[in-house]
This record gives C-alpha cells, structure tokens and sequence, in this order.
C-alpha cells in the first residue's frame, strides 16, 4: 500500500504539471481582451486540450487522495511540488519556453523550499474559523476581482502575467483556507449560512479564469511557479497563524528556511522569466 501511495503522489505531480501545459496552449487560442472576460472559461471548454488539462487535473487529485491514505499530509504536498518542474520541462520541449540559468535556479529553489514546508508541518485537525472570517473572505474575492479587472489594462504582458498568475493563487489558497476553517458537523442548513461555505465555490471558479487568463500572456513557467507559490506560502501562513497548525518538533528552521527560499525563488521568477514562444 505505502509503494502504491507513493506512486499516486508521483502520478499527481505529473499531472498536474501536464495539465497545466495543455490548459495553457488552449488559452493562447483565445483572443487576449483588455480586460478580465468573465467568458473565457467557457470559450476554452470547448477546446479539446483545455478540457484534457482539466481531466488530468481530476486524475491528479484522485491520486493524490489515494497517497494520503497511506503517507502523511506533509509528505504527499512536498512531492506534488514537483510538478512545478513538470510543467516547466514540458514547456520548454512543446511549447517553445525559454528557460535560462537563473529560471533553472529558481525553479529548483522553489521545489526545494516547497519541500521542506512540506515535510516539515506537523499533521493536524483544522480550527474552525470565527464567523467573521467568512465575511473578510468574501471581501477578498471581492477585491480579486478588482485585480482581474485591472490587471490585464496595465504594464507589458509578463507583468500582467505575474499579477493574475498571483491572484491565482491567491484564490485557490483562499479555497484550501476556507475550507479548512469551515464548520461542516452540523448539517447542510447551517453549513450553507455560514459566508466562509460560500466562499469555496467563489474563490474556485475565481481562480480557474484568473489562472486562464494569466496562461494566456505569459510563460507557462512563470504563471504555474507563482501560482503554485502563491496557493502554498499564503494558506501556510495562515494555518501557522490562525488554523491551530505547527511544525515537527525540531524542524522549525527548515520550515522557516523553506517558506523565504520559496518566496525569493518565486520573487526571483517573477523578474527573470520570459515569454513563451507562440504554440
């Protein structure tokens, strides 16, 4: 069982790395608007290579479950980091991606410093949220809009990119979040009063036409790693701070080693990295 959890760990990486690769060639079929286009989604659900990305998304996620069956929580997060390589490798072969010294570096920085917060957290239940925090997530997807409204009108294309790329993850941090701190023990009457619920589906769908539109005016490279960067370090430190979660006892210093290597490696990405060539 514990060979078979592994090997769904490692099946969950790859495609997520993959699926993201497809998803990103169907958005460059789209025309670029100037603004967010709220119908992005559903143009690219009727692309063949947007809806496959999609489906090894799901395979991704199915196999993730079965790794946590058998392997710790930290354990299972520290390999699917990987896939962060995985795109970047599938870009530069079939979608013209340009990859120098320092976007190798960064990229492994950033798998590396994912990894040890990985298997540095100490595994534990969630803390549900005060009432309150469901209205300040809210809020947030309030203001994610905001920035998916501007972002795609301001500065060169690879900026633009690394805005929605962020505000990606940001959303899909913001579902893991809401979802941990929700309350689900006492039925669906008042699961569905409760503004943290309804912030799940929000920030979802939010992040999913976020990251599409980020696909469609940057590297592939760039938009995953600050994405990816983005859903782990935020939803991290919030659990640290706010969701009762902790780190191994004497793994402190690896833990805070890997949340500033991930974020100058992400910070590093950001600058470094350059536009895909066309598909």
């Amino acid at each position: 069982m514990v060979l078979l959890a592994v090997l769904g760990a490692v099946l969950a990486a790859i495609c997520y790395g993959a699926g993201a690769v497809l998803q990103a060639a169907a958005a460059r079929s789209q025309q670029v608007t100037g603004g967010l286009d709220v119908a992005l989604v559903v143009r690219l659900v009727r692309e063949l290579p947007y809806v496959a990305g999609l489906g090894l998304d799901a395979v991704g996620f199915a196999a993730s479950l079965v790794a946590l069956r058998s392997l710790p929580l930290f354990l299972v997060q520290a390999v699917i980091a990987s896939s962060v390589g995985v795109t970047a490798g599938l870009a530069w072969r079939f979608l013209g991606a340009r990859l120098d010294r320092q976007d190798v570096l960064g990229l492994a920085g950033l798998v590396l410093g994912l990894a040890l917060l990985g298997v540095s957290a100490q595994p534990t239940a969630g803390t549900p949220l005060p009432s309150a925090a469901g209205w300040w997530a809210l809020a947030t997807v309030a203001g994610l809009v905001v920035v998916g409204l501007l972002a795609p009108r301001a500065g060169a294309a690879r900026g633009q990119a690394a805005s929605l790329g962020v505000a990606a993850g940001v959303a899909f941090g913001g579902v893991a979040v809401s979802a941990r701190g929700v309350t689900v023990q006492d039925g669906i009457g008042p699961l569905l009063r409760q503004p943290l619920a309804w912030s799940v589906p929000a920030f979802g769908l939010l992040g999913v036409l976020l990251f599409a539109a980020a696909l469609q005016r940057g590297s592939v490279v760039l938009v995953v790693a600050l994405t990816f960067a983005v859903e782990t370090l935020g939803p991290a430190a919030i659990g640290l701070g706010w969701l009762g979660d902790t780190t191994r006892p004497g793994w402190e210093v690896a833990a805070a080693g890997g949340f500033v290597l991930s974020l100058v490696a992400a910070v590093a990405l950001a600058r470094h990295a350059e536009p895909a060539a066309a598909a």
